[in-house]
C-alpha cells in the first residue's frame, strides 16, 4: 500500500494532484469535508455522532475525524490512500501517525507542493473549473477552448470560488502558515518530507511526485 499526505497552502495544486494519483495508482483520496457529509447519512453509530454535532453547529472533534478515517482504513478496498484536509495540526499529526500503527499500516511520503506566494495570488486570481468533472482551468494560461464550455466533458457549469481573489487568498495563505505549516517540520523530523515545485507545469509536478512516491518503495 502507498499512503501520503500532500501538504501545501490553497491553490498549490493539491486537489489536481490528487485526482491524478487516485487514476493512476489507484490510490482513495480521504476528505475529511467529504467525509463529514457521507457521515451524516451513513446511518452508523459515527456518522450519528457526526450529525448530532454539526446539526448543533459545533466544531467536529480530533477524535471524530480520526474515526471516520479509521472506519474508512477498515473498509475500503485500495492500494493506498491520500490524506486530503487531515492531519492540519500537530496533534492531529501524531494522531493519524498512532492510527496508522495500529492498523499495522504506515505513511509513505509527506509530499509539501512548495510555492511562491506572489505567483500563487496570480495563479488563483484567475482561476476557475468545471463544477461537473472538476478541471481546472485558468484566464490567461489555461483557458477553454470555447469560451465557457469544459474542454474535458462538455459541460457548461463553469465555476469560480467566491474567495478565489487577491484579498481572500492572503488571509486564507496566512491561516495556513499558523496552523498547518509546522507541520512540513514535523515531518522533516520524521525522515518523511519531501518538497516538489508546485508552480510547475501540471506535468511536470506529477512526474516529481511519482519520483518521491518510487523511490519511498525502492522501485
Amino acid at each position: 500500500m502507498t499512503n501520503i499526505i500532500l501538504l501545501g497552502p490553497p491553490g498549490a495544486g493539491k486537489g489536481t494532484q490528487a485526482r491524478r494519483l487516485v487514476e493512476e495508482r489507484g490510490l482513495v483520496q480521504l476528505s475529511t469535508g467529504d467525509m463529514l457529509r457521507e457521515a451524516q447519512t451513513s446511518g452508523t453509530e459515527m456518522g450519528r455522532k457526526v450529525a448530532a454535532v454539526m446539526a448543533a453547529g459545533q466544531l467536529v472533534t480530533d477524535e471524530i475525524v480520526i474515526g471516520l478515517i479509521e472506519e474508512k482504513l477498515k473498509a475500503a478496498k485500495a492500494k493506498g490512500f491520500i490524506f486530503d484536509g487531515f492531519p492540519r495540526t500537530l496533534a492531529q499529526a501524531d494522531a493519524l501517525g498512532a492510527l496508522l500503527k495500529r492498523s499495522g499500516q504506515a505513511l509513505d511520503a509527506v509530499i509539501e507542493m512548495r510555492v511562491d506566494d506572489e505567483a500563487l495570488v496570480d495563479r488563483i486570481s484567475g482561476r476557475f473549473t468545471c463544477g461537473n468533472c472538476g478541471e481546472v482551468y485558468h484566464d490567461r494560461t489555461k483557458s477553454t477552448a470555447k469560451p465557457g464550455v469544459c474542454d474535458v466533458c462538455g459541460s457548461a457549469d463553469l465555476r469560480r470560488r467566491a474567495d478565489d481573489n487577491a484579498e481572500s487568498l492572503k488571509q486564507r495563505l496566512m491561516e495556513y502558515y499558523k496552523k498547518t505549516s509546522p507541520l512540513i517540520g514535523y515531518y522533516y523530523a520524521t525522515g518523511d518530507l519531501s518538497t516538489v515545485d508546485g508552480l510547475a507545469e501540471i506535468d511536470a509536478v506529477a512526474k516529481s511526485i511519482a519520483d518521491v512516491l518510487d523511490k519511498a518503495k525502492g522501485a
